[in-house]
């Protein structure tokens, strides 16, 4: 999807933190956003909507988005809107790659699969076995879904500004490398 109009010359900054479902990406998005006073947007929470207005669960709704492109066109034309108005904080898996020339700050964050998995277990209430399911099927359909449709692989992290894995360090610890980067950068609202 092509953003159509430059954003570059927006005065306001773009930031994406992006990372697989369990990286920690909402929690550090969030807190950027906060600490630097720009808005904090995240596209998962879109998704999930989707999948409750549909009454299915979210390796379910990707599922169906391998068939209906609408579904993520709609969340990445939402995205690429709110990114033109500047002053914002991205959370988002995708939005990086589609954003890559017009952001102000990319973040991958990254932890390994098992570590992942069992914070999506406790933060969701859910089983081990039923996070694990339900992750792999929805990171191999979006693998699919973004290479599909625009020819993105998001394996490649070269457009990155800052990769950080999560499991190395403590959420005090990863945050301030992630804020450093945004003040050394000059990045506030």
């Amino acid at each position: 999807m092509p953003l159509g109009d430059d954003i570059s010359g927006n005065s306001r900054p773009v930031i994406v933190i992006s990372g697989p479902p369990g990286s920690g990406k909402s929690t550090y998005a969030r807190r950027l956003a906060r600490e630097l006073r720009l808005e904090y947007y995240n596209t998962g929470s879109i998704f999930r909507a989707i999948a409750k207005e549909r009454g299915v669960t979210l390796a379910e709704l990707s599922a169906l988005a391998e068939e209906d492109p609408s579904i993520d066109l709609e969340i990445d034309r939402r995205t690429i809107d709110r990114a033109r108005q500047g002053g914002v904080v991205i959370d988002s898996h995708l939005a990086a790659w589609l954003l890559k020339d017009y952001s102000d700050y990319l973040v991958l964050v990254k932890a390994p699969a098992w570590v992942r998995i069992a914070r999506i277990s406790s933060r969701d209430g859910i089983p081990l076995r039923e996070a694990l399911v339900e992750t792999m099927v929805r990171e191999w359909s979006q693998r699919q879904r973004f290479r599909s449709y625009y020819g993105i692989d998001i394996t490649d992290t070269s457009i990155f500004h800052l990769v950080v894995d999560t499991s190395r360090f403590g959420v005090e610890e990863t945050y301030s490398i992630i804020l450093e980067g945004a003040r050394r950068l000059g990045l506030q609202a």
